[in-house]
C-alpha cells in the first residue's frame, strides 16, 4: 500500500487514476482549484474529495510515496514546490501509469484521431471474449463502470496521447508508455499552442516511433498518407501492418461489413469507424482472438461516449452528438452522417471549443470542412475565448474561413437555441441533427429544443 497524492486531481482521466489506485488499497490524497462533475461526485463517492479547493503546500510531507502531477498545475504550484523541496517522487500522468503497469503487456492506441474509439472496440472484444485485462481510456464506453481500470490483469490497453505529460515534463503522453503493440491512426495537425507547425506536431509521431523496441508490431491507417510516410521514415525497425477500409453496404442506415466469414452487421457507422474497426480486429488478432471472433464481437459494440452517440430519436429526427472538434474529424463525422442517412436533411451544428479552433491562426484549417452539411451552423462564445486568453473574434471573421458562404456563424447562446428550433420546424423531411463538440454548447438542454419544435 502506497500514499499518492494527486496536484490538479478533479481532471478528467486524472481523477479516474486517483479511483483506480484507490480501489487497488492505495491511500490517495489530493487537491485542484476546482472540481466539477462528474469528476466531484466520484471522488465524493469514494470518500476521496478533497475537503476544500485550492492548493495546500502543508498536505505534502516526507510520509508520501509519490506525486501524480497533472497538465492542469502550473510550474509555480505550491505543492508542486513543496514536493521539489523534499525531494519526492513526483511523477506526470503517463509516467505513473507505466509505474504501475510496466510488469504488463502494454497495447497503446495513438493518433491525431479515432483513439478513443479504436481503444473502446479492443476493450469491448477483449470483453467479449473473455480476455482478463486493464485499460486506459478518455471516454464513458457501455459495459464498463470506468475508464481506468488496474488490476492483476497481464494485458493493459492505453488510449495515447499527443499532448506534454506535464508542466514538467513537455514531452507527450505517448512516449512514456514503452508498448509491445501499437497503432498509428492518423495524423493531422492539432494542439497548436504546443505545435506551432504541423511539421512539429507531425516529428512528434516519428519520435513516438523512433522510440519503440525493434521487432514491435505497429498496425498504421493506409489510407492516411502521412502516416504512410511516417511510418515509412520512422518505422522500419517494427513490425509494421497496414489495414485497410473493409468491404461494406448500407441498408437502412445499418454498415453491413463484408468479412472472410460472410457479412457483419455492426451498430457503428461512417467510414472512419469502420476503419477504426480494422484496426482494433488486427490488435486482437495480435493479442490471440480469431478474426472471426472479432467480428462477431464487435457486431455489438455500442460506441463510446460522445463518439457519433445517438442520443434521440423519434418519427422527425435523429440526433447525434460527436466530440469531433479538428478539421478531420469534423469532416469524417459529417461524411459518415450523410452516407448513413442519404435521405435526411442533415444540420450540422460545430462548436468552436479547443484553444486550437478558437485560433484565428488555425481557422484557415476548417475550409470546406463542413460543406457535407445540408445546413451548416458554428457556435463559439465569448467567455470561452476569455478563459483560453484568446482575443476576440468576430462571426463574420469566423465564417470567411469555412469556406460555405450560407454557413450561419452564431455567438449567442440564445440565439443558436432558437436557430436550431427553427431549422427542425421548417425541415421538410426527416432530419439528422448532428452536434460536434468538445465542450457543451454552454450547456444547452437539447432536449428541451427538440420538444419545442412542431
Amino acid at each position: 500500500m502506497k500514499h499518492i497524492h494527486f496536484i490538479a486531481i478533479g481532471g478528467a482521466v486524472m481523477h479516474q487514476l486517483a479511483l483506480a489506485l484507490h480501489r487497488q488499497g492505495n491511500i490517495v490524497t489530493g487537491s485542484d482549484d476546482e472540481i466539477n462533475d462528474p469528476a466531484k461526485s466520484n471522488l465524493a463517492a469514494a470518500g476521496i474529495l478533497p475537503e476544500s479547493f485550492g492548493w495546500f503546500p502543508e498536505r505534502i510531507t516526507d510520509k508520501l510515496d509519490a506525486v501524480v502531477l497533472g497538465m492542469h498545475a502550473k510550474g509555480d504550484n505550491p505543492e508542486l514546490l513543496a514536493a521539489q523541496k523534499l525531494n519526492i517522487p513526483i511523477f506526470s500522468f503517463p509516467e505513473y501509469v507505466y509505474e504501475v503497469c510496466k510488469d504488463k503487456k502494454r497495447v497503446v492506441v495513438a493518433g491525431s484521431h479515432g483513439k478513443t474509439t479504436i481503444t473502446s472496440m479492443i476493450m469491448h472484444i477483449l470483453k467479449h471474449e473473455g480476455v482478463n485485462f486493464d485499460y486506459l481510456v478518455g471516454a464513458k464506453v457501455a459495459g464498463f463502470d470506468q475508464s481506468v481500470q488496474l488490476s492483476d490483469a497481464p494485458i493493459i490497453v492505453l488510449e495515447g496521447d499527443e499532448y506534454p505529460a506535464s508542466v514538467i515534463e513537455k514531452r507527450p503522453k505517448i512516449f512514456f508508455y514503452h508498448p509491445h503493440i501499437t497503432v498509428l491512426s492518423g495524423i493531422a495537425w492539432d494542439h497548436i499552442n504546443v505545435f506551432p507547425t504541423y511539421e512539429n506536431y507531425r516529428s512528434q509521431f516519428e519520435q513516438y516511433l523512433q522510440g519503440i523496441e525493434a521487432g514491435v508490431p505497429v498496425f498504421y491507417n493506409n489510407i492516411d498518407e502521412e502516416v504512410v510516410s511516417v511510418v515509412s521514415k520512422a518505422g522500419g525497425h517494427l513490425r509494421a501492418t497496414a489495414y485497410n477500409m473493409p468491404s461494406f453496404d448500407y441498408v437502412n442506415g445499418e454498415a453491413i461489413v463484408n468479412t472472410e466469414n460472410g457479412p457483419v452487421q455492426v451498430s457503428v457507422f461512417g467510414r472512419h469507424n469502420l476503419l477504426n474497426m480494422q484496426a482494433a480486429v488486427a490488435v486482437c488478432e495480435e493479442l490471440g482472438i480469431a478474426k472471426a471472433d472479432c467480428y462477431k464481437a464487435i457486431a455489438t459494440f455500442s460506441g463510446a461516449a460522445k463518439r457519433l452517440e445517438k442520443i434521440k430519436e423519434d418519427d422527425k429526427a435523429v440526433f447525434y452528438r460527436d466530440f469531433a472538434h479538428a478539421p478531420s474529424k469534423l469532416k469524417a463525422t459529417l461524411d459518415a452522417v450523410k452516407e448513413a442517412y442519404p435521405d435526411r436533411e442533415v444540420i450540422a451544428c460545430f462548436e468552436l471549443h479547443t484553444y486550437s479552433s478558437l485560433n484565428e491562426q488555425f481557422l484557415s484549417e476548417y475550409a470546406h470542412s463542413m460543406d457535407a452539411a445540408d445546413k451548416a451552423i458554428v457556435y463559439f462564445s465569448h467567455h470561452a475565448l476569455s478563459l483560453k486568453g484568446l482575443p476576440s473574434l468576430k462571426t463574420d471573421t469566423v465564417q470567411q474561413y469555412f469556406k460555405r458562404d450560407d454557413v450561419s456563424v452564431i455567438d449567442e447562446k440564445a440565439k443558436l437555441e432558437q436557430v436550431v428550433k427553427d431549422l427542425l420546424n421548417k425541415a421538410e423531411r426527416p432530419v439528422c441533427l448532428l452536434l460536434m463538440s468538445s465542450g457543451t454548447f454552454d450547456g444547452i438542454d437539447w432536449n428541451s429544443v427538440s420538444s419545442h419544435t412542431n
